[in-house]
């Protein structure tokens, strides 16, 4: 049977989440709970006015604390999982500070760097950064030393080795733990933006709830939910491309 496609599933995730949503709101007869026509409806009449900025600046930290991630997480994890002194060196510290709440942090890093951007996309970068270390870390200890050999042979030095091996051995568990993490970064983004700024979909729902506008709640919630599939669909891709092997 040929593959439909990941888009194709997709669509068929989201008109079965449609129509139990459908299901729920004609039982409960509540404005609590309208009908995803309704919302739907709303959030194409608000959405440039009023949600795009919203969604802008959440998409915004979400990329910005990923991109810190992968950029400290990569680096050091390849190095713990190639270099055993490394690993000796860091792996009880990673182990000793990746159990913490990430939101327990958060009054220290707002205290510390204040309200703003930096301490939200700081908070993102500290919920996958560990993930990604470990993750990364894993996969290179798991590649088998006679796959070395060969460039060894050839003369191949360290850059060449992690260009060759490294980085396309640990590319899929890198890419899981980066899916992983993701739902939990979005979900503390949320708490996070309803401290300290007027933007974000955090500060938008939380908005809408205190002014009882079920319609505009639900429409920010629609759209928070859509970044992430956006966001998981990206990972998705990235790893079909990148990792095309495991798919063949």
């Amino acid at each position: 049977m040929k593959d439909k496609g990941p888009g194709v599933w997709y669509f068929y995730g989201i008109f079965i989440f449609l129509a139990m949503w459908q299901v729920v709101s004609l039982a409960v007869q509540l404005p609590i709970i309208p009908s995803p026509g309704k919302v739907v409806g709303n959030l194409a009449a608000i959405f440039m006015s009023h949600i795009a900025i919203h969604g802008l600046y959440s998409l915004w930290r979400i990329l910005a604390g990923v991109f810190l991630a992968v950029l400290v997480g990569i680096p050091l994890g390849l190095c713990m999982g190639y270099f055993p002194g490394w690993d000796r060196l860091l792996s009880p510290i990673v182990y000793l500070t990746y159990p913490i709440p990430k939101i327990a942090l958060l009054p220290v890093v707002m205290l510390l760097f204040g309200l703003g951007e930096l301490a939200k996309i700081l908070m993102i970068f500290l919920i996958i950064v560990f993930q990604v270390i470990i993750a990364v870390r894993d996969g290179v200890k798991g590649i088998p030393k006679e796959t070395y050999y060969p460039l060894y042979s050839l003369g191949a030095g360290f850059m060449d080795v992690f260009r060759e091996i490294l980085i396309p051995a640990s590319m899929p568990k890198f890419l899981t733990s980066l899916r992983v993490a993701m739902a939990t970064a979005v979900s503390v983004l949320f708490f996070t933006e309803t401290f300290g700024t007027q933007y974000g979909m955090g500060f938008f729902i939380m908005d809408a709830w205190l002014r009882v506008n079920y319609l505009e709640m639900y429409s920010g919630i629609v759209v928070l939910s859509s970044i992430g599939l956006v966001l998981f669909g990206t990972i998705d891709y990235l790893e079909r491309k990148k990792c095309s092997w495991q798919y063949k």
